[in-house]
């Protein structure tokens, strides 16, 4: 999440992070949490290389590439999904066929929600929607104060949102407002919730630069963080494992970036460790660092980690892909490579998928320029397994559904692979 103070200072447009991904056994096919378990950015279902595309589809032929394209909902064999092109969608998982289409009239840059019945998503218009999973029929919508591009989670009778630079919002099921709490400062919010307590809620009014983990019975905060501790930019979305939260930062500094990596205690807000280093880009003769920093913060799960027994993992937006020891933050492996990375990671089973950008070349439709790519790493060693190219850069953790992997490019291009037997 980035603060509107830092972000109207910067001069480039600044975001927060998050990463979605499944829980379940095996042969479950639904992914309905964002980040999965805790946030985790994994999935018991072992996804084994070589993947094939079962289909794919371009949403938006001729249309300029789009800037974001965050995590969908997989749910009884249909994915749900929204767009910046402002249109919620509905399609079958085996075919790619649409079943609906929902339009509203601002972009959709959200993290939705499924309960049983609906789904949740908001839009730059600044509403929330809930619609049916029948037929994307609108059901209620609730008018907030400002964009909602947020992740929305829904926890026992609440469903909670937030506005950029405005609400926190906790609402029922049927729409109706519980309570708020005010959000002067924070945009593109992603928090979960764990045993009644919100990480990350916005800080209190007399410290609106802070964030900490809200009591949702109590309606109390058990901890607060102060971010001028940390003096960053970007701070991600922040998973569970145990007793310890982890999440990173990340601040623009021109020609180079600086990230920190961190593990705090989840139930006092104490930090355990923390790992500092700067942005590499390897080989590469031209960093177009701004714009790529810029591009980072408008997806939600930016810099949200992976974690995998005993490491945390990330992909950071530079050229290496990094995985620490999640006890005490000791450098556990690292695997460089000749592009940035262009999305979180997911692990399925014991392997870790996320993509990497294409060289310039390619993009500006020259021959000879290597395109953009799916990359599967051994999450125990970074050991490079197998890639494929793509048709734009991922954006976004690819989603793991049963046999499938779903995720969509900055090419507007949709992609459903599954495993080859």
């Amino acid at each position: 999440m980035i603060s509107a103070a830092r972000r109207y200072a910067a001069p480039i447009l600044l975001a927060v992070s998050v990463v979605l991904t499944v829980s379940g056994c095996r042969h479950r096919s639904d992914w309905v949490m964002f980040r999965g378990q805790q946030g985790r950015g994994y999935t018991a279902n072992a996804l084994r290389p070589p993947l094939a595309i079962k289909w794919k589809l371009q949403l938006q032929p001729g249309a300029e590439p789009t800037y974001a394209f965050n995590n969908p909902v997989v749910l009884d064999g249909t994915i749900y999904f929204g767009s910046t092109d402002g249109n919620f969608y509905a399609l079958d998982i085996e075919s790619g066929y649409m079943n609906w289409v929902a339009k509203t009239r601002g972009a959709i840059n959200s993290i939705p929600f499924a309960d049983s019945e609906k789904l949740y998503f908001g839009n730059n218009v600044g509403r929330l929607y809930a619609v049916s999973q029948e037929d994307g029929r609108e059901i209620w919508s609730f008018q907030t104060d400002s964009t909602v591009q947020s992740s929305i989670v829904g926890y026992e009778n609440f469903i909670i949102f937030t506005s950029d630079g405005g609400t926190a919002y906790f609402v029922t099921p049927q729409g109706e407002q519980l309570f708020t709490l005010p959000n002067p400062v924070w945009h593109y919010n992603t928090f979960q919730v764990y045993e009644d307590v919100l990480y990350f809620a916005p800080g209190p009014p007399a410290r609106p630069h802070a964030f900490g983990a809200f009591d949702l019975n109590a309606r109390s905060y058990l901890w607060i963080l102060d971010t001028s501790m940390f003096q960053a930019v970007w701070y991600s979305f922040p998973a569970l494992k145990g007793d310890l939260l982890y999440f990173s930062t990340a601040t623009y500094r021109g020609e180079y970036w600086s990230f920190d990596y961190y593990a705090f205690q989840r139930e006092t807000g104490q930090m355990v460790w923390q790992y500092s280093d700067f942005s590499d880009w390897g080989e590469m003769l031209r960093v177009e660092s701004g714009r790529m920093f810029s591009d980072n913060m408008k997806l939600l799960d930016y810099l949200a980690p992976a974690i995998w027994r005993n490491l945390v993992i990330y992909t950071s937006g530079d050229t290496v892909v990094r995985a620490f020891q999640a006890a005490n933050g000791a450098l556990a492996w690292t695997r460089a490579f000749d592009r940035p990375t262009s999305s979180a990671p997911t692990v399925a089973g014991n392997r870790l998928y996320f993509g990497i950008e294409g060289e310039e070349a390619y993009e500006a439709g020259f021959p000879g320029g290597e395109p953009p790519r799916l990359v599967c790493l051994a999450a125990k060693n970074g050991r490079l397994l197998w890639e494929m190219e793509l048709e734009g850069a991922l954006l976004s953790a690819p989603v793991i559904a049963g046999r499938w992997m779903v995720f969509g490019t900055d090419r507007n291009y949709f992609y459903v692979l599954e495993e080859v037997y």
